[in-house]
């Protein structure tokens, strides 16, 4: 064998090898969007299925805030379908009316002294306020995720293999901007 024809052999296993790195990378991080999104699906459920019984054991104290009840179902329930649909978009305007709608009731459980020395309320409460820290923590997480898979795709040498291979840019779970607005203590307590 040539010496010219193991240099072309050495070089086509060098670019070989240096394409199966590249594309494991781009495995890797397509694999962990779908994790950290996964992270923040089991979350959600665990709210989900903890809201009717927050919901349940205000109704027995708050007859009159029949709205702001109503509210949080149909903001749970908003959730629960963008979820399922995989909608990172309307997920994002879900969440935020959601939120809304926790908050409010929160502050109407302040005038219900009985309601508050309920311990199922404040374990539910304790609880709901735990998944709503850890929801917010994978949000980040997954939003990391995707930025890492996006930029890694658009990138040279990179961009060559996830376009030969169909490897597609996710999209970032965005909030609206009245989730980033401060807080309007006065319309809550009010």
């Amino acid at each position: 064998m040539s010496p010219s024809a193991v240099v072309t052999l050495v070089v086509l296993f060098l670019v070989a090898a240096y394409a199966v790195v590249l594309y494991n990378g781009l495995v890797r991080l397509k694999h962990g969007v779908g994790k950290a999104w996964s992270n923040i699906d089991v979350l959600m459920r665990q709210r989900h299925e903890e809201l009717p019984k927050l919901v349940e054991t205000c109704k027995q104290y708050m007859q009159h805030e029949r709205g702001t009840l109503d509210a949080v179902i149909q903001a749970r329930n908003a959730v629960s379908s963008a979820r399922q649909q995989g909608d990172v978009g309307a997920l994002g305007q879900a969440e935020t009316g959601l939120r809304a709608g926790l908050g409010r009731l929160f502050a109407l459980a302040e005038s219900y002294p009985e309601l508050r020395a309920n311990e199922s309320f404040r374990h539910l409460q304790q609880r709901i306020s735990g998944l709503e820290s850890g929801i917010a923590d994978r949000r980040e997480l997954y939003n990391e995720s995707v930025n890492l898979n996006n930029v890694r795709i658009e990138q040279f040498p990179d961009v060559l293999l996830a376009r030969l291979f169909g490897f597609r840019e996710a999209a970032l779970l965005q909030f609206s901007e009245a989730e980033k607005a401060d807080v309007d203590l006065k319309t809550l307590f009010g």
